[in-house]
């Protein structure tokens, strides 16, 4: 999704980041891409803008694009990325167990921050918002360091519609046909950049972090007795990784506070055919 007063150069550049960002959260290795685009009418300068990003992102991970389409009607972007994996080394959503460790790379909530401010939901200082802003244009996947957590994560996926929302897709993955597992995060532990902690006091900025999404970075688990693993992996992959949590044997998802207090969800992510 994006809005018709983005850069088309940024809007190459995501477009390809997102979808990088579902290799990184299997630990692939990306190779090719596909790429077909709908346009209302030719725009050379448009077109010239879009492929700089696109290409820029491309030549960063080395991938090549392969094929596409090009027709008229709505602006329309639509692409498939293709990643190598060594047999039974992928990254998958059905790993987690009781016990694991929860782990977030980078920095979350910045990005659905920047939306709100965009959309008149949270008012922010100017100052405050260019903070943010480049989380929502220029996203990072975390190819590398998903590539450095084969072997070591039990589970991952890449945080697209919200943290909660994403992380329970692992939660229901790993559970079916197992037993129940669930999950505790620690609000105070979720990385955030200090401009977010500003305004966290606020629904809509809990929200942001909890649920927001657009962050494309990792979540994953590990076994607790492999945190110098997970951490000898961002090392290498050069990114942060916060652990934010534990896998639980009690089903369902909670975020307590400092005290250890549950906090109340009101919402765990997007949805994408929501009314």
């Amino acid at each position: 999704h994006f809005s018709p007063q983005d850069s088309p150069a940024g809007i190459g550049h995501k477009s390809l980041a997102v979808n990088l960002s579902d290799l990184a959260a299997m630990g692939a290795t990306p190779r090719w891409a596909t790429l077909s685009i709908a346009l209302p009418e030719q725009n050379d300068a448009w077109l010239t803008a879009f492929a700089r990003g696109f290409f820029r992102m491309a030549d960063t991970h080395g991938i090549e694009l392969v094929g596409g389409d090009t027709t008229r009607g709505a602006l329309t972007i639509s692409i498939t990325v293709i990643g190598e994996v060594p047999p039974g080394q992928a990254l998958r959503r059905d790993g987690a167990q009781a016990g694991d460790d929860v782990w977030v790379s980078g920095v979350i909530g910045s990005a659905a921050m920047a939306l709100a401010y965009r959309q008149g939901r949270l008012f922010m200082e100017q100052i405050d918002a260019a903070k943010v802003l480049p989380a929502l244009y220029l996203p990072t996947p975390r190819v590398e360091l998903g590539i450095a957590l084969r072997g070591v994560a039990t589970s991952a996926i890449d945080i697209s519609d919200g943290l909660l929302g994403d992380l329970g897709h692992i939660l229901e993955r790993s559970q079916a046909g197992a037993a129940p597992v669930g999950a505790r995060l620690e609000f105070a532990a979720l990385p955030t950049l200090p401009v977010v902690q500003s305004y966290v006091h606020e629904a809509v900025g809990r929200d942001c972090v909890l649920a927001g999404g657009d962050d494309y970075e990792l979540c994953f688990t590990a076994p607790a007795g492999r945190r110098d693993a997970v951490q000898a992996a961002a090392r290498s992959a050069g990114v942060a990784v916060t652990r934010i949590g534990c896998i639980t044997a009690e089903p369902g998802l909670a975020v307590v506070d400092a005290d250890g207090q549950p906090l109340p969800i009101e919402r765990t992510g997007y949805d994408h055919f929501a009314a």
